[in-house]
C-alpha cells in the first residue's frame, strides 16, 4: 500500500476545485452538492464548505443514497428533496473508476429542471466503461483494473492510498 495523497496535498486540491466551480458557476441560481453515499459525500461537503468560504453563491447538499457494491439493483434515494429549479448540480463522487457508479447516481435528477449537471471526484482512474467525464477533478491517476483506491476523509488527516 503506497500513499498517493497525503493531508496537505488533497486540501489544496479541494480548495482548488471549489475555485472552479465557482468559476464555472458564478451567474447561477445556486449550486446543488450531491455527495454520492460514502467518501463522496463527506467529498461533497467539503467542496460546499470551502465553495461557500470563498463565494457569495448560495450551496446547497444532499446525499445519493445507494448500495456501491450492487448499484444495477440499488433503490437510489435522495437525502432530501431540494427545490433544482434552475441550479447547477455537482455530483460527487471520492474515485471515478469505471463510471458504473456515478451514472446509477444520476438517474434521481433526470426529470429534474436543472441547469446544469457537472460531475466532481477526488480522483479519476480513468477505466471508463460509461461515457462519463469528470468536469472538476482533484488527481488523475493511471492505474490497472487490479489495483485499488482507498480515499479516506473521515479522520482529521486525509490520504488516498493505492493498493
Amino acid at each position: 500500500m503506497s500513499e498517493v495523497l497525503n493531508d496537505k496535498q488533497i486540501r489544496q486540491k479541494i480548495t482548488r476545485m471549489a475555485f472552479e466551480i465557482y468559476e464555472r458557476n458564478l451567474h447561477t441560481k445556486g449550486v446543488v452538492f450531491a455527495g454520492v453515499t460514502g467518501m463522496g459525500l463527506i467529498l461533497s461537503e467539503l467542496l460546499a464548505k470551502e465553495l461557500s468560504h470563498i463565494s457569495e453563491l448560495q450551496v446547497e447538499q444532499l446525499e445519493v443514497q445507494l448500495d456501491k457494491s450492487d448499484v444495477a439493483n440499488s433503490k437510489i434515494s435522495l437525502s432530501q428533496n431540494l427545490d433544482l429549479t434552475g441550479k447547477s448540480l455537482i455530483l460527487v463522487d471520492d474515485v471515478l473508476n469505471t463510471g458504473r457508479t456515478v451514472a446509477y447516481a444520476m438517474k434521481p435528477f433526470l426529470q429534474e429542471e436543472i441547469s446544469k449537471m457537472e460531475l466532481a471526484v477526488l480522483v479519476n482512474r480513468a477505466h471508463g466503461l460509461f461515457p462519463l467525464r469528470p468536469d472538476y477533478t482533484g488527481f488523475e491517476l493511471s492505474t490497472t483494473l487490479n489495483e485499488h483506491i482507498r480515499v479516506d476523509l473521515s479522520s482529521s488527516s486525509y490520504s488516498v492510498h493505492l493498493h
